[in-house]
């Protein structure tokens, strides 16, 4: 069948089979089918939509377009956590080194951050000498070790998904859920992981607006999941705000350490999202029973400083100074030239912040990139003084800005003023997690 004929069938809303969409994939990636005709492609998908199972096929395909990992040799079952991408997000520099603590192996490749999200890799690079860049067998050499480890993805690693994601963000075709599925399924797949938690945003500043998009895709990433083998759940948590309180790839690796120390309040919506995220973990490594049961050996690795062990470890065997990960220490990595608050306009209640413009502010300063090949100044960023439904008075602090370069600095502070608004009457409060999506619950 011609390609033609193929992109026809798509627009009239039928169903691709698994040989036609693995044709369409070899093809693309080869160069025999040009861009305007993936292009109008994904057009058709965007407006058709696929079914479960035509996502599984396109996932399947993507993931075996370069190389896929075999971590078969690595003891026990092989987990991974993905973040859709939010603003204050330090989850994986908290749940991976818990859940090595208890038992799990934790082989995970991970991303850089664009725009106003974050990226683990570019937390993990401010502290001196840490290489993100290691070879197969010194990846698994250190999970073996340490029972985790955290890299880069390999270069050759869904060579699909680089090319369609660059087609899709110039054809305005990103928004498309089963696109969005199977690009993040076909990385997750071919890391090679046996069981894998989801944590998908949605709010302010998360790439799904909406909870019923979340809850869309979360349960499409589940299905694509369990149709090819692999145990996964997804939560659905929210991005109205930052999760954690720092902004910033040095200040939130301090956070993440304040956390692992025991320092942070369990009550804080960063210790709560973390706290899920590793339960589902061990649940799905047959490390705990229960949620009780995992969440009474999470607490542990926490109280006996073991969780944070393991990061150091980490950082040290990927050729980091772990010395930075020690409170005498964790100060020299947030080192700036100034400090600027920026204060309360008038008394009243942080009613709603938009986390984007927040996280959008930060990069300003140099914490993010606009486009990859920016270059990131790990030391600045913000630190959040407030939360929603916190009462302010006028002149308080709303937020610390960590700067050193203060070219776009007025940009940032007016950027903050408008992300952060402040009401008489205190606004309602949203759920920090909106549900959690099982094979079960598909």
């Amino acid at each position: 069948m011609r390609f033609v004929d193929t992109i026809e069938k798509k627009a009239d809303g039928n169903a691709l089979t698994k040989e036609e969409i693995q044709e369409m994939i070899d093809g693309y990636v080869k160069g025999d089918i040009p861009d305007y005709q993936m292009s109008s492609m994904c057009m058709a998908i965007l407006q058709k939509g696929m079914t479960p199972q035509e996502t599984a096929d396109l996932t399947m395909a993507m993931m075996h377009s370069g190389d896929v990992v075999d971590l078969s040799d690595l003891p026990g079952v092989k987990l991974d956590k993905h973040s859709t991408g939010g603003v204050g997000d330090t989850t994986t520099l908290v749940v991976a080194p818990l859940v090595a603590a208890c038992g799990g192996t934790v082989a995970k490749m991970s991303g850089r951050g664009l725009g106003h999200t974050g990226g683990t890799l570019d937390k993990l690079e401010s502290i001196p000498g840490t290489s993100i860049e290691q070879s197969m067998d010194r990846f698994k050499e250190i999970v073996k070790e340490n029972g985790v480890a955290v890299i880069g993805q390999t270069g050759n690693l869904v060579p699909a998904d680089k090319k369609l994601y660059a087609l899709r963000d110039v054809t305005a075709t990103v928004r498309s859920i089963p696109l969005i599925a199977s690009s993040i399924m076909s990385k997750k797949l071919a890391s090679g992981a046996d069981a894998i938690v989801l944590d998908v945003k949605t709010g302010t500043g998360a790439f799904m607006r909406t909870k019923e998009e979340a809850f869309t895709l979360a349960k499409l990433m589940v299905s694509i999941g369990t149709l090819v083998g692999r145990k996964v759940r997804a939560l659905v948590t929210d991005m109205n705000q930052p999760l954690g309180m720092a902004v910033g790839n040095a200040l939130e690796v301090r956070e993440a350490v304040e956390l692992l120390s025991g320092k942070i309040a369990e009550t804080d919506p960063l210790y709560e999202v973390c706290m899920l995220l590793g339960e589902n973990m061990m649940m799905l490594a047959g490390l705990a029973e229960n949620e009780a049961e995992a969440q009474k050996k999470l607490k542990q690795a926490i109280a006996d400083g073991s969780g944070l062990k393991r990061l150091q470890k980490m950082i040290a065997l990927q050729g980091g100074d772990s010395s930075y990960l020690t409170f005498e220490n964790m100060e020299k990595l947030v080192a700036v030239k100034q400090h600027i608050e920026v204060k309360a306009d008038s008394d009243g209640y942080v009613s709603s912040m938009d986390a984007e413009k927040i996280g959008t502010a930060a990069q300003l300063l140099g914490a993010g990139r606009a486009k990859k090949e920016d270059t990131i100044d790990p030391a600045v960023g913000l630190v959040m003084r407030v939360r929603c439904g916190y009462a302010v008075k006028k002149g308080s602090s709303l937020c610390t800005l960590y700067v050193n370069d203060d070219t776009y600095l007025k940009d940032a502070e007016e950027l903050l003023h408008e992300a952060i608004e402040i009401t008489p009457e205190k606004g309602e409060i949203k759920p920090m997690i909106y549900g959690t999506v099982t094979e079960k619950d598909i």
